[in-house]
């Protein structure tokens, strides 16, 4: 369906899609909308594949979807390249150069795989068989969110080393300079030699800048407590819409905006 859409829409999954409570509820509906329109929907998200097959079951879809931060791209659909794009380096030489990083910084960078179950518990709410799917990790390196203060330094580092780290809400992440989410639109793109895709784009944190920036509509998603200011910095003098409502709900109503104005109907 990608190869023939001119509308796809690709959005973040956490704090965007769903709270935080990992409700997908208030979107069902619009992905169903959508579904009926032949739209894409290509969850963008820093979760791991096993976490995204769970969540595209439960919303009955079938589109590609892009995983750990833009470090890969998995999808049935993707037949001519055996159902995987992979952008990213392995998670065994991203925990080295974690590792290296720490060392120069004198701070110690803490993987999240590296945590016990109670403190990931603490973190992410995820419990159980949740919490193993979140761990299996291929291409990308999630670290405990450092000081603010030393981002300049930690920054710095990884241009010695060839990545680039995207801070989220929770976490941060590590991944080669190569994967980012834009990045993996643009591959996605490229794959489906679809020149005239105009892209609908939703997220909440600053790892989304990348998926935004790349859009043509950018939907920046508020949490209970108000929009990530760090994202609101990022965008500005970029022309983007600040959703009225928290998570799914902000999620449907623009959607539903968006879709209207473009005078799409059932």
């Amino acid at each position: 369906m990608i190869e023939n859409s001119s509308i796809w829409v690709v959005s973040d999954v956490d704090g965007t899609l769903m709270d935080h409570s990992y409700d997908l509820t208030p979107a069902k509906e619009t992905i169903k909308l959508l579904q009926d329109l032949s739209i894409p929907v290509i969850l963008c998200t820093s979760k791991t594949a096993a976490e995204v097959k769970v969540i595209r079951k439960q919303l009955n879809l079938t589109d590609p979807y892009i995983v750990e931060n833009g470090a890969a791209i998995y999808g049935e659909s993707l037949t001519k390249v055996n159902g995987e794009i992979i952008l990213g380096e392995k998670y065994e030489l991203l925990e080295n150069i974690l590792r290296s990083i720490s060392n120069e910084i004198n701070f110690d960078l803490v993987p999240l795989n590296n945590i016990s179950d109670q403190e990931a518990t603490k973190l992410t709410g995820l419990k159980g068989h949740s919490l193993e799917l979140m761990k299996d990790r291929h291409w990308s390196m999630p670290f405990l969110n450092p000081p603010e203060k030393i981002e300049e330094q930690i920054n710095n580092c990884c241009k010695k080393f060839n990545v680039e780290i995207f801070r989220g809400n929770r976490m941060s992440h590590l991944l080669s300079i190569n994967s980012n989410k834009g990045n993996a639109i643009n591959e996605l793109k490229k794959y489906s030699n679809n020149r005239n895709i105009k892209i609908i784009g939703l997220g909440d944190s600053p790892n989304d800048l990348p998926l935004l920036l790349n859009s043509d509509f950018r939907v920046v998603i508020p949490g209970i407590e108000g929009p990530n200011l760090m994202l609101i910095k990022e965008l500005e003098g970029i022309e983007f819409t600040l959703a009225k409502e928290p998570n799914g709900y902000g999620w449907k109503c623009e959607i539903n905006k968006i879709i209207n104005k473009l005078k799409f109907t059932k």
